[in-house]
């Protein structure tokens, strides 16, 4: 049986990360929108949650059953468990994509960035928030979650605008100046 570290912390994990301004992911989404907006790898929706009111309405998408319980407990949020690289999604369904914070989480990062922008509408606006693997308190993130079995693996935020060039977009790079970066892509 594989370890599902974020089963485990399921009930906890939105006290243990806490609840953090999104004010510049509001405005990389260029939020209020009309449309759906996808959270994919959305965990239990402590970031959609902030996003409701902006959008039609929100889907989380994750594969652990336990984190996806929790959005139960948030305000108009639907759920639904999938692997992010085959989305139970029509193509064109969101006008907005976010990922926060797990693209080092996926199984293969190359398919799921295939499906994210399937299912994005022309027009739509997806947004990957990710550590930034160049500083150094990230790399630690990175080798502790290696000794604790997670099966992340990093990728530089150039890196992952070369995996969306690959599949014919023009994506840009944001950057704050602590650890986080934001892969920008239109479609």
């Amino acid at each position: 049986m594989r370890l599902d570290h974020f089963d485990l912390f399921a009930s906890c994990y939105d006290r243990i990360i806490g609840i953090q301004s999104h004010d510049r992911l509001k405005d990389l989404l260029r939020l209020p929108a009309t449309g759906w907006l996808l959270d994919a790898a959305g965990g239990t929706g402590r970031v959609a949650g902030q996003l409701v009111r902006l959008v039609d309405g929100v889907v989380v998408c994750d594969l652990s059953h336990r984190m996806l319980h929790q959005t139960k407990k948030k305000e108009k949020l639907l759920s639904v468990r999938s692997h992010i690289e085959s989305l139970p999604f029509r193509d064109a369904s969101f006008s907005r994509i976010i990922m926060v914070d797990a693209f080092h989480h996926l199984c293969d990062q190359r398919q799921a960035i295939a499906e994210l922008i399937r299912v994005l509408q022309p027009g739509g606006r997806m947004v990957i928030e990710e550590p930034n693997i160049h500083h150094f308190g990230v790399k630690m993130v990175a080798i502790a979650e290696k000794m604790f079995l997670m099966r992340s693996h990093f990728f530089s935020p150039e890196q992952i605008q070369q995996m969306v060039r690959e599949l014919g977009f023009s994506p840009h790079i944001e950057t704050d100046s602590h650890y986080i970066s934001w892969i920008v892509v239109d479609k």
